[in-house]
């Protein structure tokens, strides 16, 4: 009997260890499953296309490419996808198509991307940030994009080329409303408008950093504007604050120290980089003599901050008709767009989009409109002021004349073939009286 029983507890120890570990196996076979895919982002540029996976913790993934046909194949370790490859391609011109392909292991999930030819590849993980958690980052750009920073110069100003900057883009939506404006939406929307206004002023042509939904990197930012023979480079963009209550817009301009700092780099690679540094960038490259590089990269550095301030009091001038300012004075920013000490440069931020009424604002058309309208004037009238050398303004835009004494109104009137009414109107004077030292528009002939 005692044997029996001995026997029977053994027996019942050695299913339920038998039970525990059935459990623990099931358990642990779940628990290889810690990661997931829960969405797949594809956003084509002209030269790159960024493919965005949002995942529940941070990936574990190899990765390689393959020829003839040419894949890219990403493995996900302990991963299980969640997301519909089907037609996420459909509008995509580099991806042919997303596709799942078998691996060793159970636990890991193989996702392929059937390209339409080879691309050079960036690959890399995000860390939670804003409104996104974990991500995995992949570029695929256009081998025969440009690499260069400078190419040829312009043979003539003739126009005077205006780079727009939508601020953010693609994957990276700027600041978000309350009701759900995206920034990147708005600033595109702007930009667009101004880039027709532009486009219709003879004398003046824009051109796009972004033209559409993608992001482009800071950095490239300004080398493309430079590719572009970029003469002044503008970026919009839309404030955002923790609280609802700032309102109004601002225009930045690059700090002193930035600036600085930017030359200092450029001219220790002076070689490399002499087409960064304005005009006397030939000279800058091929002298000896350091103290003259430093001079002539200081010069194009001043006209550029010169420029940028000049431009950004007009652009204000013109904002506050049609909107409040959150600042009434051009601001020194920190900004990476802004650094480029050979092209000037403005930020122009449009309103708070974390401000009920502005957010309600920045989405409305005729709103858009009235902003584009002012950058647009702001920008136009400077230039006609200020006109680049060989450039149409240049012909039909402005002289300055600083009032002397023994000078009248009507004497300048006839000494520039002007009439006074005109000379009044062009300075909005409402009398004919001048004082000395008084600085006059002066219309040019044609």
């Amino acid at each position: 009997m005692r044997l029996l029983s001995l026997l029977f507890t053994g027996l019942l120890w050695l299913t339920m260890a038998v039970a525990s570990l059935t459990v623990n196996n099931a358990v642990a076979g779940n628990a290889t499953i810690i990661n997931s895919i829960d969405g797949i982002r594809v956003w084509p540029a002209p030269e790159n296309t960024r493919i965005v996976f949002d995942l529940k913790s941070k990936p574990d993934y190899k990765y390689f490419s393959l020829s003839k046909p040419n894949r890219l194949v990403i493995d996900f370790s302990n991963t299980k996808n969640s997301v519909a490859l089907k037609n996420l391609a459909s509008h995509d011109p580099r991806i042919k198509l997303f596709r799942t392909s078998s691996t060793k292991s159970k636990s890991s999930i193989r996702l392929v991307l059937e390209l339409t030819k080879s691309y050079q590849l960036s690959v890399f993980s995000l860390a939670p940030a804003g409104q996104y958690g974990n991500r995995l980052v992949i570029d695929l750009y256009d081998k025969n994009r440009s690499t260069k920073i400078a190419s040829k110069p312009k043979t003539s100003l003739g126009d005077i080329i205006i780079g727009i900057d939508a601020g953010h883009g693609g994957e990276d939506p700027g600041s978000i409303g309350a009701k759900g404006t995206y920034e990147k939406r708005v600033t595109l929307a702007i930009a667009k408008k101004l880039q027709i206004l532009i486009n219709k002023e003879k004398g003046m042509k824009a051109v796009m950093i972004r033209s559409g939904d993608y992001y482009v990197d800071l950095n490239r930012r300004t080398s493309l504007a430079r590719k572009k023979h970029v003469d002044f480079l503008v970026s919009i963009h839309a404030d955002a604050f923790r609280t609802s209550g700032p309102s109004g817009a601002s225009v930045w301009v690059v700090t002193q120290k930035r600036a600085e700092s930017e030359l200092s780099r450029w001219l220790l690679k002076r070689e490399q980089k002499s087409e960064l540094l304005g005009g006397g960038g030939g000279v800058i490259k091929n002298t000896s003599d350091s103290h003259l590089a430093l001079a002539l990269a200081d010069m194009s550095k001043e006209h550029s901050l010169g420029v940028s301030f000049g431009v950004a009091n007009k652009v204000i001038s013109q904002l506050r008709k049609i909107t409040k300012m959150h600042k009434k004075t051009p601001q020194d920013g920190n900004f990476a767009v802004l650094k480029s000490s050979d092209i000037p440069s403005i930020l122009v931020e449009t309103g708070f989009i974390s401000n009920h009424k502005e957010e309600r604002n920045l989405t409305w058309s005729k709103h858009q409109q009235s902003l584009a309208s002012a950058i647009h004037s702001g920008i136009r009238n400077y230039f006609m002021a200020h006109p680049l050398t060989g450039s149409y303004f240049a012909s039909v835009g402005y002289k300055r004349h600083k009032v002397r004494s023994g000078e009248s109104l009507s004497v300048l009137a006839h000494r520039y073939n002007i009439s006074m009414a005109k000379l009044k109107s062009v300075n909005n004077l409402k009398s004919n009286a001048l004082r000395i030292g008084q600085t006059l528009k002066i219309p040019r002939a044609g």
